[in-house]
C-alpha cells in the first residue's frame, strides 16, 4: 500500500512538472541554505570542545570600577594563578600563559620568524587536552629554556617531527631544549599556537610580583564545574587580602569564564584570540529557519491553491471506499517524496558551493562534516520531518473535503483557507523585507568605519615590527636612510601598531605615596617618538609636542590626550605635574605634561576613544614599530626601497609591512563576513519568496485563463488583465512592509549597541527594503501575468 502511495506521488510530480520544479527546486535551495548556516553554527559552537576536561576549565578574568574608570581584563597577573590554587581546594590546577614568546628561531642554517609562540607553566597539559606525538607531558615545561613544538612547526626547522626531540634551537638569543612534539592544536580553538616556552625562572621578579601588573592569562582546572560559583562568591575578600594594596579602593569582580563561553561570549580587553559572536549565531540560526519555512510556504500554498484541480480525484477515492486517514497519507507520501528529492538535490548544491562560502566565511567546512553515516542519517531524518511537516496542513484540507461535493467540483466555503494562504504570503514577505533592511544598515555601518575621520591620516602609512632588538638601536640611522628618499615623506616610531586593539596601560595619577588616589585611571599607554605625531598627522590641541633638542623629555615629559583631560575634568593640562607611577623600587615616578593631542582612535570602532598617555621610549628595545608615509604614486617602488635600505641594517629578518587603513579594515571583518553572509541569505531568501509568488501567479492565471479570454475578447488591454492578477498580491507585500519596519528597526537598532560609533537609523532605509521588496515582487508576478495577458483569447475560449 505504501509503495503504491508513492507511485501515485511520482505521477503527479510528473504530471505537474512546473509546479513540481517549483516546489523542489525552493525546498532544495531552502534546505542547502539551512545546511549550510547549521554546518557554520555548529562549528563556532564546537570551540574549545575538544578537550576531555572542558567543562571544568575556566579562565580567569577581574573587572574594576571607581569613579575615574574601570576596566573589563581577560588578563591577570601573574600572582594569581599560585594564590587561587593554593586558597582554594576547589581548584586542581592552575596554569598561566604569557603571548610573548614569539622569536626568531635558529637551528643551524635554518631561520625561521614565528611570532605564535606563547609561555606557559607545564600544568597546561594537564587542564588542556593537547597529544604529545614525543616526549613526556609531565615534565615537559618544568625546566626554563624548554620548548614544546607543534608537528607543522617541528617538521619546519627539522624536516621530521621525530628528529626534534632533545634538539637544542635558539630563540632570538636564548638556547632552547626540544622536550615534546605535540599535535597541531585544533582551529576550533580561542587561542592557538606553534610552540610552547617554559616561563622563565625569575619570572614572577620585579614586576611580574605585582597584583596590578596585568600581562598573562589564568586557567583553572576545578573539580566539579559548579565551584566556580564558590570561588567568584569569595572574590570580596580575595581582593582585599590580595589586590587592594596594589590597586586601591574600587568596586572590583573576580570572574571566572567557562572554557566554551569563551569564543563566542567574551569580549573583554586583551583577548587572546579573535572571538566571535553568540549575536551572530542566534542571528543566523534564526535566518536558518526563516529561508526553510520561506521554502515551507510555497509548498502549502500552491499545494492548497491547487485544491480544486484534485478535488473530484479525492470525490472518487471517498466513493470507492478510501477513508480520511488513507488521503492523508497518500498527501504524506507526495510531500514526503518531493522532500526527499529536494534534499538530494540540496546535497548536491551544498557540494557545488561550499568552497565559495568557506572562502567567505574563513572555515574549512565539509559536507559530510558529522561523517558520513550521521550526515547520511540526518538528511534522510531531515527528509521526514519537513515533509510530514510541511505536509500537516495540506493533508488534513485535501482530505477534508466531503464527498457528494467533492464529485461535483465544489469547494464549499474555504474563506479560512485563502486567509490562511495570504497570511503565509505576508510572512514570507516580513522576513524578506527585515534580512533586505538588516543587510542594508550593516552595510551602512561599514562604510561609515571606512569613512569615519580617526583623528590621524592613515592613508598612504605603513608600519612594520622591528624584530632584531640591535636594529631597534640603530633606528635613528635608519629613519634618516629612508628619508634620503623623497617618495618617502615622513617616519616616526612607536612602540605599538595600532589599529590591532593591543596597546598596553597602566595607571595615571597616583597618589603621593604611590597608591591609588580617587582620581586614580586606567590609561592607555603609547610610547612614540618625536616624529610619531607628524608622521601620523595627528593635531596638537594645546601645548607642544615632544622635542629632538630637549633630553629631559626622555623622563620628564608626557603628552595626554583629549578624553583624559575631559575626564579629569580639567581646563588646562600643560605644565601639570602628574604622578604616572612608581618603578620597581617603589619609586613614585612624576612627569610633566609638556601637550595635549586631538582625539585619535588606536582600536576599531567598536571601541570608544580611552583616556590615553604619549610618552618618549626610555630604551632602544622600545623603539620596534616604525610608521612610514609614503608618497603616491608608485606604492611599490617606495616598498622596494624601504625593503632594501632595511636589509642594510637587517640582514636576517625581512620588512613585513602592514598598511595603517587594513589594519583598521582588519578589525571589521567579522562583521563584514556576517553581513555578506546575510546579504547572500536575504537574496536566497527573496528568490524563493518570489518563486512562490510566481508558483501562485501561474496558477491563478491557469484557473482564470477563460476569464482573461473574455476579458480581452471585450477589450480588455494588457495593463488592466495585469492589474487584475497582480493587485491582490501586491496588497499583501504592502502589508508585509508595514508589519517588517518595525521589527527590523528593533533588530538592527540592537545590533548596532555593540558599536561605540555607530549611524542613525533612518527611516527611508525601511523605505527602500520595502520598496525594492515590492518591485522585485511586482516583476516576478507581472512577468506571468504579461504573457497570461498576452495570450490569444481564442484558444482559452474555443471549448467554450
Amino acid at each position: 500500500m505504501i509503495r503504491n502511495y508513492f507511485k501515485i506521488a511520482w505521477r503527479n510530480l510528473q504530471k505537474h512538472r512546473s509546479f513540481s520544479f517549483i516546489n523542489i527546486f525552493g525546498l532544495a535551495m531552502g534546505i542547502a541554505a539551512f545546511w549550510l548556516i547549521t554546518l557554520y553554527v555548529t562549528d563556532e559552537l564546537s570551540y574549545d570542545r575538544y578537550n576531555t576536561k572542558a567543562d571544568r576549565i575556566f579562565r580567569v578574568a577581574q573587572h574594576g570600577q571607581w569613579n575615574g574608570g574601570k576596566f573589563d581584563l581577560a588578563v591577570t597577573s601573574s600572582p594569581y594563578a599560585p594564590t587561587l590554587k593554593s586558597e582554594f581546594p576547589q581548584v586542581v590546577d592552575a596554569c598561566r600563559i604569557d603571548p610573548e614568546g614569539g622569536s626568531k628561531i635558529i637551528y643551524g642554517d635554518k631561520t625561521i620568524n614565528e611570532g605564535s609562540i606563547l609561555f606557559a607553566d607545564n600544568s597546561i597539559f594537564n587542564i588542556f587536552s593537547y597529544q604529545f606525538l614525543y616526549g613526556d607531558a609531565k615534565d615537559a615545561l618544568v625546566k626554563p629554556q624548554t620548548i614544546v613544538l607543534t608537528k607543522t612547526l617541528a617538521e619546519n626547522i627539522f624536516g621530521d617531527a621525530a628528529e626534534a626531540l632533545n634538539k637544542t634551537v635558539t630563540l632570538g638569543d636564548q638556547p632552547a631544549t626540544v622536550t615534546g612534539i605535540i599535535a597541531d592544536v585544533p582551529v576550533n580553538s580561542h587561542f592557538t599556537f606553534k610552540a610552547l616556552r617554559a616561563l622563565p625562572a625569575d619570572y614572577t621578579a620585579g614586576y611580574g610580583s605585582n597584583w596590578g601588573n596585568s600581562n598573562l592569562y589564568t586557567y583553572l582546572l576545578l573539580k566539579d564545574h559548579n565551584d566556580y560559583k564558590k570561588i567568584e562568591a569569595a572574590g570580596d575578600n580575595f581582593f582585599n587580602k590580595h589586590i587592594k594594596n596594589d590597586l586601591g579602593p574600587m568596586k572590583f569582580t573576580l570572574q571566572l569564564q567557562p572554557l566554551t563561553d569563551i569564543h563566542l561570549r567574551s569580549n573583554l580587553s586583551y583577548e587572546l584570540g579573535s572571538n566571535g559572536n553568540i549575536t551572530y549565531i542566534y542571528v543566523f540560526s534564526i535566518t536558518a529557519l526563516l529561508i526553510l519555512f520561506i521554502a515551507i510556504i510555497n509548498y502549502v500554498n500552491l499545494t492548497t491553491a491547487r485544491s480544486s484541480i484534485r478535488i473530484k480525484e479525492i470525490g472518487v477515492r471517498k466513493v470507492i471506499g478510501s477513508d480520511r486517514t488513507q488521503l492523508m497519507i497518500m498527501f504524506f507520501a507526495e510531500c514526503i517524496l518531493l522532500t526527499f528529492i529536494s534534499t538530494v538535490l540540496a546535497a548536491t548544491i551544498i557540494q557545488f558551493v561550499l568552497p565559495a562560502f568557506n572562502q567567505l566565511s574563513g572555515k574549512n567546512l565539509v559536507l559530510l562534516q558529522f561523517g558520513t553515516v550521521k550526515t547520511t542519517i540526518a538528511f534522510i531524518g531531515f527528509s521526514l520531518v519537513a515533509g510530514i511537516l510541511s505536509g500537516i496542513y495540506p493533508a488534513l484540507f485535501l482530505s477534508g473535503f466531503k464527498t457528494i461535493p467533492a464529485m461535483k467540483g465544489q469547494l464549499g466555503n474555504k474563506l479560512s483557507t485563502i486567509l490562511l494562504r495570504k497570511s503565509l504570503v505576508v510572512f514570507q514577505f516580513v522576513i524578506t523585507i527585515v534580512m533586505i533592511a538588516g543587510s542594508f544598515i550593516i552595510y551602512q555601518q561599514l562604510n561609515y568605519f571606512q569613512k569615519r575621520d580617526l583623528g590621524f591620516n592613515k592613508a598612504q602609512t605603513l608600519t612594520f615590527h622591528i624584530n632584531n632588538r640591535d636594529i631597534r638601536g640603530k633606528v635613528d640611522a635608519l629613519k634618516q636612510q629612508l628619508l634620503l628618499n623623497p617618495a618617502i615623506e615622513a617616519v616616526g616610531v612607536a612602540g605599538n601598531p595600532i589599529g590591532n586593539n593591543n596597546i598596553g596601560g597602566g595607571d595615571f595619577n597616583l597618589g603621593a605615596d604611590g597608591k591609588p588616589t580617587s582620581e586614580s585611571k586606567i590609561v592607555q599607554n603609547l610610547q612614540i617618538d618625536e616624529d610619531f605625531i607628524p608622521t601620523m598627522q595627528i593635531k596638537m590641541a594645546g601645548g607642544r609636542n615632544f622635542a629632538k633638542n630637549s633630553p629631559s623629555d626622555v623622563t620628564d615629559a608626557i603628552l595626554v590626550n583629549e578624553t583624559l583631560v575631559k575626564e579629569l575634568g580639567w581646563k588646562d593640562a600643560v605644565g601639570r605635574r602628574v604622578r604616572t607611577g612608581v618603578d620597581k623600587d617603589g619609586k613614585v615616578i612624576t612627569q610633566t605634561i609638556v601637550g595635549v593631542v586631538k582625539d585619535f582612535n588606536t582600536y576599531s570602532l567598536q571601541h570608544k576613544i580611552a583616556p590615553m598617555t604619549m610618552e618618549l621610549p626610555a630604551e632602544a628595545k622600545d623603539k620596534d614599530n616604525l610608521y612610514v608615509r609614503i608618497a603616491r604614486g608608485n606604492v611599490q617602488a617606495s616598498l622596494d626601497y624601504i625593503s632594501k635600505t632595511y636589509s642594510r641594517f637587517d640582514i636576517e629578518n625581512k620588512a613585513e609591512f602592514h598598511f595603517l587603513d587594513q589594519n583598521f579594515a582588519a578589525q571589521y571583518q567579522t562583521e563584514q563576513k556576517q553581513g555578506t553572509i546575510l546579504l547572500i541569505f536575504t537574496i536566497l531568501a527573496i528568490s524563493i519568496a518570489c518563486l512562490g509568488l510566481f508558483g501562485l501567479v501561474t496558477f491563478t492565471a491557469e484557473q482564470r485563463v477563460k476569464e482573461i479570454g473574455i476579458r480581452k475578447v471585450l477589450g480588455a488591454s494588457v495593463t488592466s488583465i495585469v492589474k487584475l492578477l497582480s493587485t491582490d498580491l501586491m496588497k499583501l507585500v504592502l502589508i508585509a512592509i508595514v508589519i517588517a519596519s518595525p521589527i527590523a528597526w528593533f533588530a538592527m537598532d540592537k545590533w548596532l549597541q555593540d558599536f561605540a560609533y555607530k549611524i542613525s537609523i533612518n527611516w527611508w532605509v525601511f523605505l527602500l527594503a520595502g520598496g525594492g521588496a515590492a518591485l522585485i515582487a511586482l516583476a516576478t508576478v507581472s512577468l506571468q501575468s504579461i504573457k497570461a495577458a498576452l495570450t490569444n483569447p481564442v484558444k482559452s475560449l474555443r471549448s467554450e
